[in-house]
């Protein structure tokens, strides 16, 4: 059976459209219900429309008899850390803030199979069960426990280093300077006035212009930039150049010493290079942390990441985790510029387009061309043709050993797209 309402990392969608209060608390109620779960704790970013669907979803966790336990606004992987039976993130993670979802955490932090998705999605039309043992409360120490947590676990000391940190006006916005500042860095933080309407919007992991241009300006050695629901991070060298995903796990794999990564189908070429010339195994998955994460566990892994930020080490944690990521890249610099630690790492120039289409579905005539493509690229570039679990979009991505190489490629499979996919 597959799934109509999950896509890639939960439920999301614009509300008052695809998502809205009764689907929320159908969700709440199927979920408690599929986990035969005593206690749920429910965290969301700093969406306008948080508060309502908390509200909501909460209401369906007591309709099955379920406790709901109300954290606030909190970071996706602190709910990873303390969750109950189950933990819910109300959040679209890096989506515009009209947009909002639920995701879901296993009891021991691990992001839900399909499987498990599809049971709950059949479970949406279940009626109240046991709503008299249903009860509502309140968590008021969740942000001091996971803090503590990350510093302990992940922190270093930063004496003498100066940091801009971009919250994206996120979950992590009264949490990631504070927790930079304890140990000793200088902050410079942006992105920190939540609005209810502001996240992710110019700032942040999804654009790093305003990071970008902070640290050239006031002379920082770095800066780190979360998403919404601080599950993502990226940074910024002193000249303002961009570090994705791929070179930040490349920096980390070197400097923790594993033996193995697991990586998704998009991650650079130049990453696969260096983890071969080092004799570190990569094992590479479908797009989604969970499918990084899924295979960490699988293979006894402990260090993985997408090129768009998503950077998981599970020595002392359940997921991905956007702040403990940025401390272990800081601890990793052992004095040295970022720079000079993320030049390790070639990175193949690549060329991205998002196309709006009609349908999503990959026809055969736009995956042979992919294919033939490709055998032609072997060893030199490559293009992928994937739609968005979350969008209504196909992501289109070529990669190749020049600039306009890429910029080529990327534009004649995005006219094949559009053609094809309308």
């Amino acid at each position: 059976m597959g799934r109509r309402y999950f896509g890639t990392d939960g439920v999301r969608g614009i509300v008052g459209e695809e998502l809205t209060p009764q689907l929320v608390e159908r969700l709440g109620r199927a979920a408690t219900l599929w986990a035969d779960a005593g206690a749920v704790l429910i965290g969301r970013d700093t969406r306008g429309t948080g508060p309502e669907l908390e509200r909501a979803f909460a209401s369906g966790v007591a309709s099955a008899g379920g406790h709901a336990v109300l954290a606030g606004v909190l970071p996706s992987p602190a709910v990873a850390l303390l969750a109950l039976d189950l933990g819910a993130v109300v959040s679209a993670s890096h989506n515009p803030p009209e947009y909002n979802g639920i995701k879901f955490f296993a009891k021991d932090g691990s992001k839900l199979a399909d499987a498990d998705e599809e049971e709950i999605e059949a479970l949406l039309e279940a009626a109240p069960r046991q709503p008299e043992r249903g009860q509502i409360d309140n968590l008021e120490v969740a942000v001091e426990s996971y803090r503590d947590h990350i510093l302990d676990r992940f922190g270093t000391d930063l004496t003498g280093l100066r940091i801009g940190v971009d919250c994206a006006n996120g979950a992590y916005s009264s949490i990631a300077p504070k927790a930079f500042e304890d140990l000793g860095a200088e902050v410079v933080a942006i992105g920190v006035l939540p609005d209810g309407r502001n996240i992710n919007v110019g700032c942040g992991a999804t654009d790093l212009r305003t990071l970008r241009r902070l640290v050239v300006e006031q002379g920082l050695d770095l800066g780190v930039a979360f998403d919404g629901d601080g599950d993502r991070m990226l940074a910024v060298d002193a000249d303002g150049e961009a570090l994705d995903g791929d070179q930040i796990v490349a920096v980390l794999a070197l400097d923790l010493g594993v033996d193995m990564v697991a990586v998704t189908t998009m991650t650079n070429l130049g990453f696969h290079q260096l983890m071969d010339e080092r004799g570190i195994r990569v094992v590479t998955t479908d797009v989604g942390d969970r499918y990084v994460l899924e295979a960490l566990k699988r293979e006894g892994g402990v260090l993985g990441g997408e090129e768009s930020g998503h950077i998981v080490y599970l020595d002392g944690h359940v997921t991905g985790d956007g702040l403990a990521a940025a401390l272990l890249l800081c601890g990793a610099l052992h004095g040295r510029p970022l720079a000079e630690a993320a030049a390790v790492m070639h990175r193949y120039p690549q060329s991205k387009e998002n196309v709006r289409v009609a349908r999503r579905e990959l026809s055969n005539g736009l995956r042979h061309e992919v294919d033939r493509v490709n055998g032609e690229l072997v060893g030199r570039g490559r293009v992928m043709v994937r739609p968005s679990g979350t969008e209504p979009v196909v992501r289109v991505l070529a990669e190749a050993e020049t600039e306009e190489d890429a910029a080529a490629l990327c534009a004649s499979i995005t006219a094949l797209v559009q053609q094809e996919l309308g």
